[in-house]
């Protein structure tokens, strides 16, 4: 089952699984940095096995001039003990529907240059292309 999570007791249970992919994050700033993205829009799917999460998915659905409307991922992460279940790939389907219904032409996201394994899972099972480079400058 997959639902969107929408109570911080609901994000509370998330917070261990997300811990895997933003190990930086204590589970205060996760809090502190969560609120303050889901007033900017961002919404957060779990997907439950056993009524325990077992993977996550973070969203905001934005416009610009490059992708149009879009649904773009910033986070996805699958619980370290219950990888290539199918978890990941059930979680994007979900996404990819949830962006049409919205209105969106395309889903995009970032991945860490060193995430060999995600590229090869997002272009040869899930579909994605290579779009850009992001590039950062720490201020």
């Amino acid at each position: 089952m997959i639902r969107a999570l929408m109570e911080e007791r609901e994000w509370l249970e998330g917070y261990p699984v997300m811990k895997e992919l933003r190990t930086h994050l204590s589970q205060r700033t996760y809090l502190d940095f969560l609120r303050k993205m889901r007033e900017e829009g961002y919404k957060m799917f779990a997907l439950y096995e056993n009524n325990e999460i077992v993977a996550l998915a973070g969203l905001s659905i934005l416009t610009n001039f490059y992708f149009g409307k879009h649904a773009f991922i910033y986070d996805l992460v699958t619980k370290s003990t219950a990888r290539s279940k199918g978890h990941g790939r059930e979680l994007l389907a979900h996404i990819h529907h949830y962006a049409r219904e919205n209105g969106c032409g395309i889903v995009a996201l970032g991945s860490g240059l060193a995430n060999i394994d995600a590229h090869r899972f997002y272009e040869t099972k899930m579909g994605y292309e290579k779009a850009a480079y992001t590039l950062i400058k720490v201020l």
